[in-house]
């Protein structure tokens, strides 16, 4: 139990980490050719491994059309997210982008009218806290790097359906080996489209952020947090996830001096406390493995 609970801190370090490696990636590039190279590098592993244990043989037809959107879903996530932080504090950033689990309940809401008395208070507290952040922005803040922040985390959420609607015969691996390499295909064409630059080769703080954020955040930080799910409860490991957006923020203020002002600091904690009644109303039995907006 230990080494879980240790492989779990790892792994929160890992994922809060990416917004710094994000920010420095941004130094030499666009948001959108960035977001891309960190899918690439991350998914050219995950095809190799998923190819030599047959993860890419089909089982469902439906399934892999929800994996094809899926794909989508979190390239629209990488892309708003990494964008939001050329606009936003990444504690702002970070932490609107956690958002995921009260836009995961209020589809569930909307969708399948199910209404839960202690969900629907996580919703609106989060919702709340937003506004106060929205309301009264530090000299840091946009509305523009807020709305694309909270882009990602409902194409994050989207994502986390999709895939929790797959057929259970779809493994993890099965899973990631289809939606990375779709979202670096789609995120690849939308870079070339718009023309947004790559960080030349010359350029080794950017290269480095971008290999950190697939490496790091990506491939040891979720991974980690799925395998310490196994044993411990998804409810937890959850809830361990609100974090990741402090871990940011004090990243942030050590390594780019970045400070948040009274009125975003309040709105910020009343966003967690939102997040952690959302997450607390999550049934165990039906919780499913965690995985991140901020990642």
């Amino acid at each position: 139990m230990r080494s879980a609970f240790a492989l779990l801190a790892l792994a929160q370090l890992a994922i809060g980490a990416a917004a710094i490696f994000a920010r420095f990636a941004l130094s030499g590039g666009g948001p959108i050719a960035i977001s891309a190279l960190r899918l690439l590098v991350a998914a050219l592993p995950v095809a190799g491994v998923a190819a030599l244990r047959g993860a890419y043989r089909r089982h469902d037809r439906p399934t892999e059309r929800r994996l094809l959107l899926a794909g989508f879903a979190l390239a629209v996530h990488f892309g708003c997210w990494i964008a939001s932080l050329r606009y936003a504090s990444v504690a702002v950033s970070t932490l609107l982008v956690c958002t995921t689990p009260v836009w995961t309940e209020a589809f569930a809401i909307v969708r399948l009218r199910r209404v839960r008395v202690d969900a629907l208070a996580g919703i609106a507290c989060a919702l709340a806290g937003v506004a106060i952040v929205i309301g009264a922005p530090a000299r840091s803040e946009t509305p523009l790097g807020i709305g694309l922040a909270l882009a990602g985390a409902v194409a994050i959420a989207f994502y986390l359906l999709l895939v929790r609607a797959s057929d259970a015969r779809y493994g993890t691996l099965a899973v990631v080996a289809r939606t990375y390499p779709t979202a670096a295909i789609v995120l690849l064409a939308a870079a070339a489209v718009s023309g947004d630059p790559a960080p030349p080769l010359s350029d080794g703080a950017a290269w480095a952020g971008i290999l950190a954020m697939a490496l790091v955040s990506q491939l040891f930080g979720h991974t980690a947090l799925n395998a310490a799910v196994r044993r411990l409860s998804a409810t937890f490991v959850a809830t361990v996830t609100l974090i990741e957006p402090a871990i940011a923020a004090l990243l942030a203020a050590l390594i780019f001096g970045e400070r948040l002002a009274p009125g975003t600091l309040l709105g910020s904690l009343v966003v967690l406390g939102g997040i952690a009644l959302a997450i607390r109303a999550e049934p165990r039995a039906a919780a499913a493995p965690v995985a991140s907006g901020a990642d």
